[in-house]
């Protein structure tokens, strides 16, 4: 069917007016925040730059996990028992 001739029942619209707002309150709170970092002298471009370093820490972790994990595999042994050996933290 064409998005004109679906009409939504009256429970399906209310729960779409409830995304909606929920969806603007979010957005909202995202304006306040950035609002926020802006008035502690953050730059957008730094705020961008910080996030783009984020991803690549994590990918980079996800990676070594990865590599933990197979290695931990072919000793027969937990990636957990393999952290003390690469001086690593259990929150790492």
């Amino acid at each position: 069917p064409s998005p004109r001739s679906f009409q939504p029942d009256g429970a399906s619209e209310e729960a779409l007016r409830c995304e909606i707002e929920e969806l603007k309150r979010k957005d909202l709170a995202l304006d306040q925040e950035i609002a926020q970092l802006l008035s502690e002298g953050y730059s957008l471009e730094e705020l961008d730059k910080h996030i783009s370093l984020l991803h690549e820490y994590n990918e980079i972790k996800d990676a070594g996990q990865m590599l933990l994990g197979k290695l931990a595999v072919i000793r027969g042994v937990t990636t957990k028992q393999l952290y003390p050996e690469y001086d690593l933290e259990l929150s790492d």
